[in-house]
């Protein structure tokens, strides 16, 4: 019913669509980078600043604005139009990134890490749903791989573009390029996106958004518990998970009542959208969440250097690029995307239920394969739970789903986090001073490493090794609850691009 009445691409001509995707492209490279680029900048930020123990708040108050917007944005642009409210998002992460640029404190640095999430949130919710006005469901599975390839691009440059950036030109211009690059894209999308105005007037659930805003707070802020409060188990994690509860309990009531909610909850009534945010918090543990914790186990377990654990992420990225371009053309040919979400999980649950077994003497050749396979597997799926939710909800709620599916992901990704660091603190506070030479295992740097004696080193490697063997098996326990739930899936046809432009405009010609 929803394919018959959903309307025609919102841009007819290609090249302009092109123009306009390229345009998308560079605001979510901008948004995806500023998390990536500012990781090797933190500590020459903070030994200007000081205050180290709120060293973990510049990348927290970024993902913690990010996800709290997400789901308000995508309901925004299904009431007023997804091209203003895509430049709003654009311009408030430029203003936030000036902001940053400008600090003058520790303080007043975080605020705008606040203030850059509140719009970077935004833009990863607005692109997808524009996308979805630019391309047809089979169409827009391949513009939705490139949109992925994006994505991994930004995670495999940000750490080098960072760290080069900062020690050429210093800290604060990794903040201050985004300035330019957002009035470039303000201005292309101003000229050049059409505005398609909704047929209903908006109505705005500013209590379903509030909630759903505290709800997503209390998860990040619990998933965080073991940094912030030194136990998930502290009082305060405690009181926090308590009030994310209430919270939940108060959003559901008042999406019953609302007339234009945040999140429909008739989209729970299609049980694919509920599959497709399970796989989508499971991609999220496994793909953002697994990343820093790749570098960490590389540097420890293989003695490699940072910069050389970076160049075996290109294997983790190529494997991202094969599996998404392939992924994005086969579903554009085919019209199916469960086959992918399974391949995907399996290849996943295969590479970490080796790395698990892997120890500290193991061939770098081998856990680069695996790395690789493991890449491959994200690729395939990368797409798939936005391309499956668009094509489930109605159109007129394709930017709520949206958002609800991308703000999934980035709860499994922070969730995933605080779970891999408990297991890795847990099993080396167990380590204790039992190797020779080392007081204290977690504040060893790899420089530090690399001047240890050779005995001692290897104890060291080992001791991080068997501190990963459950970390991994956690990711790999992951890995097959998304596969289980991919299994589940109603195998869909994606609509027919040409049949679908045929009919609607057979229906306008009727009229």
């Amino acid at each position: 019913m929803d394919m018959q009445t959903a309307p025609a691409p919102l841009v007819a001509d290609h090249r302009r669509r092109l123009i306009l995707f390229f345009f998308l492209m560079t605001a979510m490279f901008m948004a995806t980078l500023d998390n990536q680029i500012v990781s090797t900048a933190l500590p020459t930020i903070v030994g200007e600043f000081g205050h180290l123990e709120r060293f973990g708040w510049i990348g927290s108050a970024y993902l913690l604005a990010l996800s709290a917007s997400m789901p308000v944005y995508g309901k925004l642009g299904d009431l007023f139009g997804r091209k203003y409210v895509m430049m709003a998002a654009i311009a408030i992460f430029t203003f936030g990134s000036a902001v940053c640029g400008l600090a003058i404190s520790m303080n007043t640095l975080i605020a705008a890490r606040v203030l850059q999430g509140l719009g970077g949130g935004g833009i990863l919710v607005s692109i997808f749903a524009v996308n979805a006005d630019l391309f047809e469901p089979r169409e827009r599975a391949r513009y939705q791989s490139y949109s992925s390839l994006v994505l991994m691009a930004s995670g495999a440059i940000g750490p080098v573009l960072g760290g080069t950036m900062s020690d050429i030109f210093g800290w604060r211009s990794i903040f201050l390029v985004n300035v330019p690059i957002g009035f470039v894209v303000l201005a292309g999308l101003a000229f050049m996106l059409p505005y398609r105005k909704p047929f209903r007037r908006p109505k705005i659930d500013y209590a379903g958004a509030i909630l759903l805003a505290l709800t997503t707070t209390s998860i990040v802020l619990a998933a965080d518990g073991t940094e912030l409060f030194g136990s998930l188990l502290a009082p305060q994690c405690l009181g926090i998970i308590a009030f994310g509860v209430l919270s939940a309990l108060a959003w559901v009531f008042v999406e019953r009542r609302a007339s234009e909610p945040i999140v429909p909850l008739t989209l729970f009534g299609n049980p694919t959208f509920g599959l497709l945010l399970i796989i989508s918090v499971t991609s999220g543990a496994v793909a953002i969440g697994m990343v820093n914790y790749f570098a960490l186990f590389l540097q420890t377990t293989t003695g490699l250097s940072p910069s050389m654990a970076g160049l075996l992420f290109i294997l983790l990225t190529g494997g991202i690029v094969c599996g998404s371009l392939s992924a994005g053309r086969l579903i554009s040919m085919r019209g199916r995307y469960k086959p992918f979400a399974i391949a995907s999980a399996a290849c996943s649950t295969i590479a970490f239920v080796t790395l698990a077994q892997v120890h500290a003497g193991t061939p770098i050749v081998f856990i680069g394969a695996l790395m690789l396979l493991h890449g491959i597997g994200i690729g395939l799926a990368q797409q798939v739970p936005v391309i499956g939710v668009q094509n489930a909800a109605a159109s007129r709620d394709v930017g709520a789903a949206t958002g609800a599916v991308t703000l999934s992901r980035m709860g499994g990704a922070s969730i995933a986090i605080s779970i891999y660091g408990a297991i890795i603190a847990a099993k080396l506070s167990d380590v204790g001073v039992s190797i020779p030479g080392v007081t204290n295992i977690k504040e060893l740097t790899p420089k530090m490493m690399a001047a240890l004696p050779e005995a001692t080193r290897e104890g060291v490697a080992n001791a991080y090794a068997s501190a990963f063997s459950p970390l991994f098996m956690t990711a790999a326990a992951f890995c097959f609850i998304g596969l289980l739930t991919s299994i589940t899936l109603r195998n869909v046809q994606l609509p027919n691009a040409t049949k679908k432009l045929d009919s609607s405009t057979t229906a306008h010609a009727a009229e």
